[in-house]
């Protein structure tokens, strides 16, 4: 078998002919970023071949230049002989927002909190009669007995490896124990009491459960004290499976090759346990003192943690295994918390509208106003519903990752050395820019996309349609290697010696983006008989929604343009939903029944979908009239 040595790592692996090299740099322990999960489409993932003898299957993203310096892309390029590998510097799926969440305020539950009939994890003292020849009654129905005298418990069930360790653990407490109990759930009110652990007396009063949202991009966990009802601790990182595809239907095709499933659902519970463990040591907790967690997500995401096949997720008709998820138990899915808490996913309601969507439309207010609201999530898809306590109509549409830095040439995620902001003069075209961190830049992240495109269009760089123009008098505006682009940061102020550019393939993404978010609610809307002008307020959910530049958002025609006042940016509210169904019984119920209303909209049947997209292509729209504060600014000059 050939052999391939990877350097600088200086390690060397067999490999069958044949073996891609991302295949084999994974069977090295390498880590090897596919964020377009192995299609060869993003171009990301070029390592240098100086020596040996390999296969392109393509050679796309690739310059002629490029070839002749050895270049290859990882995931499409075969090993045929013995090889030599160079992996150049990739970019690092940093943790750093990890700090940032945890030092931010912790969200307050909302309503009262009442833990003796709100939350059904419980814990009691009990000492126990120690069994005698009087007395012979097996353990497991002196305990039955003692809680049914005791605290009124009629029935109990329990696992067989809690069973498993019963005489023991009565026995080294000498029969008095802290007896931790679920007493029913939200959708089995009248249910048999289960047993979750057994403790020494004096180990009672921590009772801890997890809300956990798996975003795309990020994972987010509140560490929540049950008895108080108050968060304790937040974590967050990207999602780990971001290495192996940076947008859901990546991720979906990567999940069909072999041991594709196995590994993102081990690298997603890799990403929930680690911040599991950095959430505990700040709050002083153990992870094995968690007995609950709910769980939010977008419908893939939930397949994908829970190690099911989603691959018809992204085929006609677009139906999902499942949308309302039983129970599961923490250790049948290897969570590094208690083995017997229960995992509660929370529901979603068809392919592209998920649990997070069900949870932000809970936690957001939606459910209960009697105000027409839309609400928004941004992301690599573009979810949004329209409605009233009364109804609820949903849709959603791919906008791609565009917006959150990928699949766009100079496109970062939203960390440190990211131009966040930027500003151009209408006299010299010449930009300013401010940068996340206040050090030189490596990127552009969603955000300054947005603020590019806006501040392009506002001043004549590009017009409506998108195109440069090339008229103007400046050195920033040229051809490059894929076609028109704008010089955004001359390589002498980067902090990598290359030029950060904006080309004309970025541009056309980013309309397609926008145009996509533009024409789902606009369609809604129409669904309904609602007039944009109409809506009393749109609730902006997603942890991209909170940095958007609302202005220049409704410049490039990516929100409706209303008063600023009926916009609210809210954050996260998927994990704020997962917040308040850990505590509430009721609220819990609610989300399925938030779920069950929500009447979703297939746009892909939609005959005016197209219509609607194919009008919002432009800056802002081909209808003017819909953005009056655009046209206005345009009539000035």
């Amino acid at each position: 078998m050939p052999t391939v040595r990877f350097q600088p790592a200086e390690v060397v692996v067999e490999v069958p002919g044949g073996t891609l090299i991302s295949e084999a740099a994974q069977r090295a322990g390498l880590e090897l970023s596919l964020p377009c999960g192995g299609q060869g489409r993003c171009g990301r993932c070029v390592v240098i071949v100086p020596q040996g003898q390999v296969r392109r299957r393509s050679t796309e993203r690739l310059l002629p230049a490029d070839i002749e310096a050895g270049m290859a892309l990882a995931c499409q390029t075969l090993i045929e002989a013995d090889t030599v590998v160079t992996i150049p510097p990739q970019e690092r799926i940093e943790r750093t927002q990890a700090l940032s969440v945890r030092r931010a305020a912790p969200p307050v539950f909302p309503y009262p909190y009442h833990p003796e009939t709100d939350q059904p994890i419980r814990q009691y003292h009990l000492t126990l009669p120690a069994p005698s020849l009087e007395d012979q009654t097996d353990d497991w129905s002196r305990l039955q007995r003692e809680l049914r005298c005791q605290q009124g418990i009629r029935e109990l069930t329990a696992s067989l490896s809690v069973l498993q360790q019963l005489g023991q653990r009565l026995r080294e407490s000498n029969w008095d124990v802290t007896v931790v109990v679920e007493l029913d759930s939200w959708d089995r009110p009248q249910g048999p009491a289960r047993l979750l652990d057994l403790l020494p007396a004096d180990r009672s009063g921590s009772l801890w459960g997890a809300a956990v949202d798996i975003g795309t991009t990020t994972v987010t966990v509140y560490l929540v004290d049950l008895q108080t009802g108050q968060v304790a601790a937040q974590a967050a990182e990207y999602n780990a499976q971001i290495a192996r595809g940076e947008d859901i239907i990546s991720r979906i095709i990567y999940a069909k090759k072999p041991g594709g499933l196995e590994e993102l659902q081990h690298l997603v519970r890799q990403t929930i346990n680690r911040l599991v463990a950095q959430a505990c040591q700040t709050a002083g907790a153990e992870p094995t003192e968690i007995y609950k967690l709910t769980v939010a997500g977008n419908t893939t995401m939930m397949h994908l943690f829970l190690g099911v096949p989603p691959e018809p997720i992204r085929l006609t008709p677009y139906i999902p295994t499942v949308n309302h998820w039983p129970t599961i138990r923490a250790g049948q899915l290897g969570l590094a918390v208690h083995p017997e808490a229960t995992v509660d996913c929370l529901p979603g309601v068809a392919s592209y509208m998920g649990a997070d969507i069900t949870a932000g439309v809970l936690s957001s207010g939606l459910w209960e106003t009697n105000e027409v609201t839309l609400f928004l999530d941004i992301g690599t898809n573009g979810e949004m519903v329209l409605g009233t306590k009364e109804w609820l109509i949903s849709c959603a549409c791919s906008a791609g990752p565009a917006f959150e830095g990928a699949g766009v040439q100079c496109g970062m995620r939203a960390t440190e050395g990211a131009i966040e902001e930027v500003w151009i003069s209408s006299q010299s075209y010449e930009p300013t820019y401010r940068v996340l961190g206040n050090v030189p830049p490596r990127g552009i992240c969603g955000s300054g996309l947005i603020s590019l495109l806006a501040e392009m269009f506002i001043t004549g760089v590009i017009d409506k349609a998108g195109n440069f123009n090339f008229r103007l008098p400046s050195e920033r505006l040229r051809q490059g290697p894929h076609g028109g682009e704008y010089v955004l940061v001359w390589a002498s102020q980067t902090a990598h010696g290359k030029d950060i550019v904006i080309t004309q393939v970025d541009i056309d993404n980013l309309l397609r983006a926008k145009a996509a978010i533009y024409a789902g609610f606009t369609v809604l809307a129409r669904q309904v008989g609602v007039r944009l002008e109409e809506l009393s307020q749109v609730l902006i959910g997603g942890g991209f929604g909170q940095y958007i530049n609302m202005e220049k958002a409704i410049q490039i025609g990516l929100l409706p343009d209303l008063a600023w006042d009926r916009f609210q940016f809210l954050g996260n509210t998927a994990v704020r939903g997962a917040y308040y169904g850990l505590l509430s019984r009721q609220i819990r119920r609610q989300l399925t029944e938030a779920a069950q209303k929500m009447t979703y909209l297939e746009l892909s049947a939609d005959n005016t979908f197209f219509e609607e997209f194919q009008a919002a292509l432009f800056l802002p729209h081909t209808n003017l009239n819909l953005f009056p504060s655009v046209a206005a600014i345009a009539a000035r000059g």
